[in-house]
C-alpha cells in the first residue's frame, strides 16, 4: 500500500516521549535502534521531526546538540541522527528538515555534523564543507601486553570529585563548554575512567557505554597515544562485548593498534562544518567522540 504523500509537512520539536518513535525510525532505515543513545541526545539536546501522515510514528527526525551556550549565544551546534523513513524517502523531506534546522533554528551559529556518503551531497548543497574524517572500528578486543601499565600512567575509575576536573579538561580539549553532555556520563556510561600523571594532574579520561550488542568507547581524551591506549585497555577489561569506537583518521598509530588488537574497519564518516573553518579545540588530544551524532 502506498503511504500518504507528504503535503506541507509540519516540523515540530521532539521530546523524550518520542524516544521509541525515534528508535523505530532508526530501525526502519536499517540502523540499530540505539534507544540508549537516543535518550541521551533528546535529554541533552533538541530533537526535531515530522509526524508520519499514515499515523505510524515519525516520517523524519534529527537532533541538535548545542555547545558553549549562554542565555543569548551558542558557540557551536552539532546536528546528528538525520533520518527519513524509507516509505517517505525521495520526497525532499530530509532537505526540508535540514534547511529548517540550519537556516531557521540555528541561523548564524557555526555548525558541524558527521556525514555518511549518502548524506554528504545534500550537506554540501546546504553550505557544509569537509574538514575531517573518522573511521568506525568494531570487534573483540585482545589485550596488548606491551601497553604501559598503571605504574607508567595511572588509570582508575572516576569519582564524583573528579567531575569538575573532567569538565575543565574537556572544555580545553573540545574547545567549548559541553557540561550538559559530560555531566551526564556517570549515569549514561557503564564505566568512566581517568588518567593522571605522576604529579596527580588529570591528563585524560574516557567512558564506555552500552549500545545494543556492543560497548562504545567515547569520549576518549588523552595526552598522547600511549595514554589513549591505556584508557582503552582499562575500559576493554570491563566488558566481554565487542567494542566500537570512532577514531579521527589523523591518529594513525592508535587506529593501527586497535586493528592489531582485533577491531576491524566498519565505515568512514566525513566531518563537515558550516560557517567554521575547522572544529575548535585540540584535535591531538581528542581521539574519539562520545558519539558522532553529537559532534
Amino acid at each position: 500500500m502506498t503511504p500518504p504523500q507528504l503535503i506541507d509537512p509540519q516540523i515540530r520539536a521532539l521530546s523524550l516521549d518520542d524516544l521509541q518513535h525515534c528508535a523505530d525510525l532508526s530501525q526502519d532505515r536499517g540502523w540499530p535502534r540505539e534507544d540508549h543513545k537516543w535518550g541521551l541526545l533528546l535529554a541533552a539536546g533538541n530533537g526535531y521531526g515530522v509526524d508520519a501522515p499514515d499515523g505510524q510514528g515519525l516520517a523524519a527526525a534529527c537532533v541538535v546538540t548545542r555547545y558553549g551556550q549562554t542565555h543569548d549565544t551558542t558557540e557551536l551546534a552539532a546536528i546528528g541522527m538525520v533520518l527519513v523513513a524509507e516509505r517517505y524517502s525521495r520526497q525532499g523531506l530530509g532537505r526540508r528538515l535540514m534547511a529548517y534546522v540550519c537556516d531557521d533554528v540555528l541561523k548564524g551559529i557555526p555548525l558541524t555534523l558527521n556525514a555518511t556518503p549518502y548524506g554528504r551531497p545534500l550537506y554540501e548543497e546546504l553550505g557544509f564543507a569537509t574538514t575531517g574524517r573518522g573511521e568506525m572500528l568494531k570487534g573483540s578486543f585482545r589485550p596488548d601486553p606491551s601497553v604501559p601499565g598503571t605504574d607508567a600512567l595511572p588509570v582508575r575509575p572516576a569519582t564524583a570529585e573528579d567531575l569538575p576536573r573532567i569538565l575543565r579538561l574537556d572544555a580545553e580539549v573540545f574547545g567549548t563548554d559541553r557540561t550538559h553532555i559530560i555531566a551526564r556520563l556517570p549515569a549514561f556510561a557503564d564505566r568512566l575512567v581517568v588518567a593522571e600523571d605522576h604529579a596527580g594532574d588529570l591528563v585524560g579520561y574516557a567512558a564506555i557505554w552500552p549500545n545494543m550488542e556492543t560497548h562504545v568507547i567515547g569520549p576518549l581524551i588523552a595526552r598522547d597515544t600511549s595514554g589513549a591506549q591505556a584508557l582503552v585497555t582499562a575500559l576493554a577489561a570491563t566488558t566481554e562485548r565487542p567494542l566500537r569506537t570512532d577514531v579521527d583518521v589523523r591518529h594513525e598509530e592508535l587506529r593501527d593498534w586497535l586493528k592489531d588488537r582485533g577491531l576491524e574497519s566498519i565505515t568512514f564518516n566525513t566531518v563537515m562544518t558550516r560557517d567554521l573553518a575547522d572544529l575548535p579545540g585540540d584535535w591531538t588530544r581528542r581521539w574519539a567522540p562520545l558519539t558522532v551524532a553529537a559532534g
